[in-house]
């Protein structure tokens, strides 16, 4: 066995373990054992890895699908402990950086906002759905008052007692109240809400099964707006322990031209989809599908790898016009 291989079979006995530990847990609820767990998981699957999740075996894959589970079970229990911290002062909003992973959310928003604006030129939102915002919706509030200070935003999330807790985040702030609604609704029965968004962010956790994130993108695809952005949370390498990774073929099969693709190499866990919703109408479109153009441009951390990236956006620039003179 090679050294890529030891230590790709090392990670999965050590994920295993954990896995194990968890499961055992007679609450998901946040307690000193239970923080502990999850912060060795993490730190576990955070360092670049060799591991490709999606080719492990069938063992290893039930793993996986059960702790994804219990992170998210576990991520709720902690939101809704937060929240419930927070709403007790009197301006909630003064006191968020009481989370333990704030700071996490404020540097993945700046991320996705900054490469939204890179990769969807011309992009000015005026109004944004954020779908599974649950009830400490960070991003949302991030994304408002750091980054889109005129945009309003729709957050939507299946649960009542999470946007119950949601709403009074925002009660103590006159501008971000107005700014912000709530609505208890499943992203599958929203048809024509969608087109009015500039923007869609799909939350990790929305759809935990590939299959159910690919009927989701695809729900989206048939109803947003031509030539909206949709936003995607995805995972890649060991943190695909820890959420779920999304194909771009299953974004690009749901009516959507792929921009970019950012997988971090810090202590943001999440990767990032841009997207944008192809014209329904436009020459080429294959089935309702965004026709193929090669492969997507992923973009590393560009303090390290610029020069991959302007070559890969070169090239699909030269692909784009070689098609459209076809």
């Amino acid at each position: 066995m090679d050294a890529q291989n030891v230590e790709v079979a090392a990670l999965v006995q050590k994920i295993a373990a954990l896995h194990a530990d968890i499961a055992k847990l007679p609450s998901l609820s946040p307690s000193p054992v239970v923080d502990a767990l999850f912060t060795n998981l993490v730190m576990a699957c955070v360092p670049p890895s060799p591991v490709d999740v999606t080719k492990l075996g069938p063992d290893a894959q039930r793993v996986r699908e059960e702790l994804i589970r219990l992170c998210s079970d576990a991520e709720g229990h902690l939101e809704a402990h937060y929240a419930d911290m927070l709403a007790a002062f009197d301006n909630p909003l003064d006191h968020l950086g009481r989370f333990p992973y704030f700071s996490n959310y404020i540097n993945l928003s700046k991320l996705e906002y900054d490469l939204l604006i890179r990769y969807v030129p011309g992009l000015a939102p005026s109004r944004i759905a954020f779908v599974g915002s649950g009830p400490l919706p960070f991003s949302s509030l991030v994304l408002a008052a750091r980054h889109l200070p005129n945009a309003l935003f729709d957050n939507y999330d299946r649960c009542g007692a999470a946007n119950d807790r949601a709403r009074k985040l925002v009660r103590a702030d006159e501008g971000l109240r107005k700014r912000m609604s709530f609505h208890t609704a499943d992203v599958a029965n929203l048809t024509d809400e969608l087109r009015k968004y500039d923007v869609v962010f799909l939350a990790a956790l929305v759809g935990m099964a590939a299959e159910d994130k690919a009927k989701v993108v695809a729900h989206l695809g048939r109803h947003m707006a031509d030539g909206a952005a949709l936003v995607v949370r995805s995972a890649h390498g060991a943190r695909g322990f820890l959420y779920p990774i999304v194909d771009p073929e299953d974004i690009r099969r749901g009516g959507f031209d792929v921009l970019a693709v950012y997988h971090p190499d810090d202590e943001v866990i999440n990767s990032v989809i841009i997207a944008r919703k192809i014209d329904a109408h436009a020459k080429g479109l294959q089935n309702g599908h965004a026709p193929a153009r090669g492969a997507v441009p992923i973009v590393s951390p560009p303090c390290k790898c610029c020069k991959m990236e302007a070559n890969a956006l070169q090239k699909r620039e030269e692909m784009a016009t070689t098609e459209l003179s076809i």
